[in-house]
């Protein structure tokens, strides 16, 4: 009755498969396999962030419930406990690392959405820390009785995927994790205030991009020139260098200090910035697009289902944590592919009830009986990508 292949077997066709394979080839991942290959592994580990499975056992009930289903799923011909847990915990890591630095270049190139009249990209900085039991995940010493890994992520505001993930211990400060970044000539990098590192903004300015963050109070700067007429809130805008001989040691450079008001709750903004020619407006609408990083971390959070790792080596984690982004680099290539007009949320949210259903894709997302998600799981969730 139905000749349409199952829902998440549809997904797998956006994915190449081919490339994939490139990368277990490259780091020997399916050498002396016979049964549950890494392709097999990555599809049950996108099953599961799909279904949202709190953990390994409740993973493999899922699975087990399907069993009938797992070969044209293209999970294999059956998944237990042990064989994934093997293979999360043996096979090399970086091939899933490799493959969702793939996936997140095929889903930027198919969303460019300008927000901003900017030639180059826009991307927030921002880390999330991801807490450890310190009893079961020894190597991620964090504090005294502590545990955690920390995720660097620079997300690209304006195609809404993240463009670069960088994984390191939870006591790794913030602003150490700048000097991993690919900068870009002609794009601009927001920073909040836990990145004052300014020998790594002079880098970005050398390699002819442009910051705007959010400086801490005691910032001072002996001013070259200062605007007279400054718009409503703006409460100073001056181009000067720094006075403290530190921080014009690592930043000899001219750069500009622009302090604001929000008019809803009074609160000051001081920004620096080395685009000394954009409006104050400009800067301040870059600033507040910064928190787009933030929603990408609560979704990381939800869907990671931290609580219970599926795994308690530092490659098991680091296979969960690439997976997760795979899975959301996917999703975002089939929302824009199909022109959906729902959130990367709703469409988490619709796939996850929905993939070992036989409807078509279209059908599945123009359903009449599902014509606004939040009926399903309520509104103060479902607002959370819709952005």
């Amino acid at each position: 009755m139905h000749k349409d292949p199952f829902v998440f077997s549809q997904l797998v066709q956006f994915m190449d498969m081919n490339h994939f394979n490139y990368l277990v080839r490259k780091y020997e991942g399916d050498r002396y396999v016979k049964s549950f290959t890494c392709w097999n592994q990555l599809l049950t580990m996108m099953f599961g962030q799909l279904t949202n499975r709190e953990s390994l056992r409740d993973l493999i009930v899922a699975t087990e419930a399907h069993s009938g289903k797992l070969y044209h799923l293209g999970m294999g011909k059956s998944v237990t406990r042990s064989n994934l847990s093997k293979a999360n915990e043996q096979r090399d890591y970086r091939i899933f690392e490799d493959y969702a630095k793939f996936m997140i270049n095929e889903a930027r190139k198919r969303r460019i959405d300008k927000i901003f009249e900017l030639e180059g990209h826009v991307y927030a900085f921002d880390s999330t820390t991801i807490d450890l039991c310190l009893s079961v995940f020894e190597w991620a010493e964090f504090r005294k009785h502590k545990g955690g890994i920390k995720m660097h992520t620079l997300y690209d505001i304006e195609a809404q995927v993240p463009a670069f993930v960088h994984i390191t211990s939870a006591n790794v400060h913030d602003s150490k994790a700048m000097l991993e970044i690919p900068y870009e000539p002609g794009a601009h990098y927001i920073f909040d205030r836990g990145y004052n590192d300014y020998g790594n903004l002079y880098t970005i300015h050398r390699t002819k991009g442009f910051f705007v963050l959010r400086a801490k109070n005691n910032v001072q700067m002996k001013p070259r020139t200062w605007k007279r007429r400054l718009a409503r809130g703006i409460v100073s805008d001056i181009v000067g260098t720094f006075t403290v001989y530190k921080s014009t040691k690592v930043y000899p450079e001219e750069l500009r200090k622009v302090i604001c008001i929000d008019p809803e709750d009074g609160s000051k903004y001081i920004f620096l910035t080395n685009n000394l020619t954009a409006t104050t407006s400009l800067i301040s609408e870059l600033y507040r697009n910064r928190w787009s990083v933030e929603l990408f971390f609560k979704w990381v959070k939800q869907h990671l289902r931290i609580k219970k790792f599926w795994g308690t080596s530092e490659n098991a984690v680091r296979v969960q944590i690439y997976c997760a982004i795979i899975t959301y680099c996917l999703v975002a290539i089939v929302q824009h592919g199909m022109k959906l007009e729902r959130s990367i949320y709703e469409v988490l949210q619709i796939l996850g009830i929905s993939l070992t259903d036989k409807t078509h894709l279209r059908d599945l997302f123009d359903k009449k009986n599902i014509n606004d998600a939040k009926d399903l799981y309520g509104s103060s969730e479902l607002n959370l990508f819709n952005f």
